[in-house]
């Protein structure tokens, strides 16, 4: 008796009109925010960017806890899952704020793999050593654009971004802290 497998059919996506993403970042959502209009635009610009690499560092940090494996694996572990949680929290944080402006939060896969300026976490990574060395180069360049987006919103005189910011760099550098230590010692 022979066996024949259907083979499954492939359907087209509907395909919509193109995204315009230039003209949709401009537009903002009516609100009674006191903050200029322009300073808006510019501060919803700058906060997307920054939501995309910390979305995309939360999913790196996740990365690295699902596959470290090693002598520190039960350490690197969790400690990679609170990083993980903190980030999260960053990333409603700065989600929020651009909701606030009046802006529209861009937290899809696709979205943020399109925006991410991010070092790209390699895949095959495995031991302990391994992940420390590439989540702490993740960490820290983002802590880095952390601060410059400190800068940029004080130059825009909006100081609640800048202070939402100045919490995640500060958590950012504490978690950097963490992880470094483990490739740290004396000799």
């Amino acid at each position: 008796m022979s066996r024949t497998t259907a083979r499954p059919v492939r359907r087209s996506q509907p395909q919509g009109p193109p995204s315009n993403r230039a003209a949709d970042t401009a537009r903002l959502f009516k609100t009674k925010n006191d903050l200029p209009h322009d300073t808006r635009v510019q501060a919803v610009e700058l906060l997307s960017q920054r939501l995309a690499d910390c979305i995309d560092l939360q999913s790196q940090c996740k990365q690295a806890h699902w596959n470290v494996k090693g002598p520190s694996f039960i350490a690197l572990h969790k400690l990679f899952d609170e990083i993980n949680e903190a980030v999260e929290d960053y990333v409603d944080l700065i989600a929020e704020r651009i909701v606030q402006l009046g802006g529209v939060a861009e937290g899809t896969v696709r979205a943020v793999a399109a925006k991410s300026a991010l070092i790209d976490y390699p895949l095959a990574l495995s031991s302990g050593e391994e992940h420390v060395a590439a989540l702490s180069d993740s960490l820290s360049q983002f802590g880095r654009t952390a601060r410059i987006g400190i800068e940029e919103m004080n130059e825009l005189e909006d100081a609640d971004s800048a202070d939402i910011l100045t919490e995640v760099s500060r958590g950012v550098d504490k978690w950097l802290w963490f992880v470094e230590a483990h490739q740290q010692s004396r000799t």
